[in-house]
């Protein structure tokens, strides 16, 4: 069975979050939807989409684990996006939670440090 995932996020004001997410990623998106919707695609059939609905912005929550956490968040910070938590699991698992201006959560994932 093949699957796509598209991850949503609810902002509020899109061109502000457009910026931010933009920064995040570090490119601009894959494609743009509509006047208010853009995707990024992640990696092959792993995509994550902002689009504008005031009424539900504020409540996302996502989790992306990358190959290496330490050099996305460096590079995220030379953008000028800073996680606003980080913190590592008892098994080694590091994370990292980044918030929008809307105060969506989206997190970054590495693996333990060897």
């Amino acid at each position: 069975m093949s699957i796509d995932l598209y991850a949503g996020i609810a902002v509020s004001d899109y061109p502000t979050a457009l910026a931010w997410y933009t920064r995040l990623f570090g490119s601009p998106p894959s494609f743009v939807a509509g006047e208010t919707e853009a995707v990024w695609e992640l990696a092959e059939h792993r995509s994550v989409f902002i689009e504008q609905r005031p009424e539900h912005a504020g409540h996302s929550l996502h989790t992306i684990f990358v190959d290496d956490l330490d050099a996305f968040v460096g590079h995220a910070a030379e953008r000028g996006v800073e996680p606003v938590r980080r913190e590592t699991y008892p098994n080694g698992v590091r994370k990292a939670d980044f918030k929008d201006p809307d105060g969506n959560e989206l997190s970054f994932g590495g693996a333990p440090l060897s």
